[in-house]
């Protein structure tokens, strides 16, 4: 009995080696696992059939039974493997795209903020160049009540609403 490995002619444009075929089938079902950790708001963005929805609420339910999750979100990537998937990945990448954009606005509020309080009426001057709808005098005395709080290692309620007032007037210019 001759065993021969089939060998494949480099011309051939339809073959994928076995990593390959692994590889594609990590990805579907990593970008399962990723509709499975959507909000449900980002989730009704998605252009899913049916047996796709059905399979991601499974997964929802299975979330904390380790074992139990990752067998049907290998199941979802084989699910995935029958579609086309271009669409389901330009929604995620939307999505991903927004949450970064928004992270990036908050962590600049931040470091207003944090500007605000370590440096005082300069930085009160040129955040409020920056925004023209801030109140100089608001500014001061959250600014005060911030450092007071801290002085006296209150919880921090000052800290917080300062964050507030400015996320309220510059979201926009960020």
């Amino acid at each position: 009995m001759n065993h021969q490995k089939p060998t494949h002619d480099e011309s051939d444009d339809d073959y994928v080696s076995k990593t390959g075929l692994k590889r594609e089938a990590a990805a579907l079902q990593k970008l399962g696992e990723e509709l499975v950790n959507l909000k449900p708001a980002e989730l009704e963005r998605v252009p899913l059939d049916e047996d796709l929805i059905d399979a991601i609420a499974m997964g929802h339910k299975l979330k904390g039974k380790h074992e139990a999750l990752r067998r049907h979100l290998q199941f979802v990537g084989k699910m995935m493997r029958n579609r086309d998937i271009t669409e389901i990945k330009a929604v995620l990448d939307q999505i991903h795209s927004r949450n970064n954009s928004t992270n990036a606005r908050l962590h600049k509020l931040e470091q207003w903020r944090d500007k605000l309080i370590a440096e005082g009426d300069d930085a009160i001057n040129a955040v409020i160049g920056e925004c023209h709808t801030l109140e100089r005098q608001k500014l001061r005395q959250l600014v005060s009540r911030v450092k007071k709080e801290q002085a006296a290692n209150h919880p921090p309620a000052a800290f917080r609403e300062l964050f507030k007032y400015l996320r309220e007037h510059m979201e926009e210019q960020l």
